[in-house]
Order: structure tokens, then sequence, then C-alpha cells
């Protein structure tokens, strides 16, 4: 992998963790349920996500 692949990949997590730390803040301030359970599942996913980025960048840089 390029060093150009692993700055996109770094994007890519701190967009994630962006992404995140906003549904986050918002659920803070949500009342309906249904968007509350929505917006859970959303920062399961994203946070997966970048953990799946994580993973593939350190298995890159160590092997």
């Amino acid at each position: 992998m390029t060093q150009k692949e692993l700055n996109y990949i770094e994007d890519a997590i701190s967009h994630e963790d962006n992404i995140i730390k906003i549904l986050e803040s918002t659920l803070d301030y949500l009342k309906d349920e249904s968007l509350i359970s929505y917006f859970k599942s959303e920062i399961k996913s994203h946070t997966t996500l970048k953990e799946k980025l994580i993973s593939m960048m350190e298995d890159k840089q160590n092997g």
C-alpha cells in the first residue's frame, strides 16, 4: 500500500471519528425513541467501520 493510500485511510478514520462525535452529541438532544435507536445504530455502524479502517492500516504498516 502506498503512502498516499495510507493517507486516504487516515482521512477516512478522521471522518468516521467526526461522524461518531456528531451523532453522539446529537443523541443527547433527542426525545423520540425511534430516532434514538436509529442514531445508536448509526454510531455502532460507524464505529465498526472506523475499527476496520484502523485494523487495515495497522496490518499494512506492520506487514
